[in-house]
């Protein structure tokens, strides 16, 4: 009777499994399987031509996907390390048993994480518009002569979608390095403050150390999210220039606004879509690898 029912209830768990597997297969392994196959095509609509890796080798001729590239490489490099260091230095701050009105400093800073993308770009927009907030607070205090062209220069657009991106995330990683830290004894600051250990010491000596698996964590995560970067960079070029180009002079263009435009806003090509999808894929491979290494070396 009991060796019944445990082949029953094997064969229902068999059954609740096998429905899972077959929507994880169906919505997320087919579409990655078909659009590697889709990548050895040049697609026009419905036509399809085999070019093996032609669409691949295009993309070191493309003007456009190598200008994505740079401007999300620009991104990546300055942007997370100083948005995970704010996060940082957050955490360890609320982290302080004696700070009073903890739980609002938490919430104040977190709120950007959970915001209407789109009401906050509306918001940035205004802010660093020509006329907008910020120039004119740094004008009323001579910090600046003429107004900055935020958004319709080049470099001043970088500048805003970096800061942009640190409103609204630094918040998210606090969190989570703030959980990190509730795992860490109090004894251990306590103990190194009667050591005469200063708070710069405390954070540098015993915190990340001590978070370096979360720290690593969010930087994969952080690393995965700016190559997908899709959102803040179409809000906010979007009304600032017109034509193809992606802010001034491409400077928000990045790989995923790109494929977006080679899929649905220029001549549909799904095919070479597809290719530079797998070799952003492929990037964030190997920055997840190096970041693994280079946290092993640090043991």
């Amino acid at each position: 009777m009991t060796k019944t029912f445990e082949k029953r209830r094997n064969r229902w768990g068999w059954f609740f499994i096998s429905i899972a597997v077959f929507f994880l297969g169906l919505f997320i392994f087919y579409p990655l399987i078909y659009s590697l196959y889709l990548s050895t095509f040049s697609s026009r609509g419905v036509m399809k031509n085999f070019v093996g890796f032609g669409n691949y080798l295009r993309l070191f001729q493309d003007n456009y996907f190598l200008q994505s590239l740079k401007n999300i490489i620009i991104i990546l490099i300055i942007q997370v390390p100083l948005m995970l260091f704010l996060a940082l230095i957050f955490a360890f701050l609320l982290n302080d048993p004696k700070l009073k009105f903890k739980k609002i400093f938490r919430t104040a800073l977190f709120l950007p994480a959970v915001t209407s993308l789109v009401a906050y770009s509306v918001v940035f927009k205004m802010m660093f518009s020509t006329e907008g907030l910020i120039n004119n607070v740094l004008l009323s205090l001579n910090i600046i002569k003429e107004p900055i062209r935020w958004l319709l220069d080049p470099v001043w657009a970088k500048i805003t979608l970096i800061i942009a991106m640190t409103w609204r995330w630094t918040g998210y990683n606090m969190m989570l390095y703030l959980a990190g830290l509730q795992n860490i004894p109090q004894e251990i600051y306590e103990a190194a403050e009667i050591d005469g250990a200063s708070k710069i010491t405390q954070f540098f000596r015993i915190t990340i150390p001590l978070l370096k698996p979360i720290i690593l964590f969010t930087t994969i995560l952080s690393t995965i999210g700016t190559l997908q970067l899709f959102d803040e960079p179409m809000m906010l070029a979007s009304g600032v220039t017109t034509g193809s180009s992606v802010g001034p002079g491409n400077s928000l263009l990045t790989p995923s606004v790109y494929i977006y435009n080679v899929s649905f806003k220029y001549v549909p090509n799904f095919g070479y879509a597809s290719a530079i999808s797998w070799v952003i894929v492929l990037i964030a491979v190997i920055l997840t690898l190096m970041q693994f290494r280079v946290a092993g070396e640090e043991k």
